[in-house]
């Protein structure tokens, strides 16, 4: 996914300015495919096992949640790729950490530790666009950054958490 993301950089005003020739970075389409990206990842990451009780109220609210940020959020299309592409980066390396720790390994609190890796990308991929002429360093982007790889994380936790209480509830 990092790969993904970087290797864009040379590559994103020109593909912006394709989609946006043929009207497509402003539908309504490529909102919905990066939702639904970004959900999918969540749900695969989060649910094993047939979503039951508590995990399909969770399901729901996170659904609801980024529904809003998409719909909502005043930034341009461009800029809510960020909510994608960081949001399924954090979820990866925090099953990346969680299957370290069930390997054994020690990792201090994995969603903390997964949300501040996700960050640091994020800071590193604005801090070299600093450097290229076609585009843009933005601090904001780095916020969006963080918040979407909290959100993401947070959802995947609260998913976990929501599946052991129902698997306690069956017992």
């Amino acid at each position: 996914m990092v790969v993904a993301i970087y290797a864009t950089l040379g590559l994103a005003g020109t593909l912006a300015e394709v989609l946006r020739e043929f009207e497509l970075l402003e539908a309504s389409s490529l909102v919905m495919f990066a939702m639904f990206l970004l959900g999918a990842t969540i749900f695969t990451s989060g649910i094993r096992l047939r979503p039951r009780g508590a995990e399909v109220a969770v399901l729901l609210g996170v659904t609801f949640v980024y529904l809003l940020l998409f719909l909502r959020t005043t930034v341009g299309p461009a800029e809510r790729t960020h909510l994608m592409e960081y949001g399924v980066l954090g979820v990866f390396i925090h099953e990346a950490l969680a299957e370290r720790v069930s390997q054994g390994r020690r990792v201090p609190v994995p969603p903390v530790v997964a949300v501040a890796l996700t960050a640091a990308l994020g800071v590193v991929d604005e801090s070299i666009q600093w450097f290229l002429p076609n585009r843009v360093f933005d601090p904001i982007d780095m916020l969006f950054n963080f918040l979407a790889g909290t959100t993401s994380v947070a959802a995947v936790v609260v998913l976990g958490w929501a599946r052991r209480w129902t698997l306690r509830r069956r017992r």
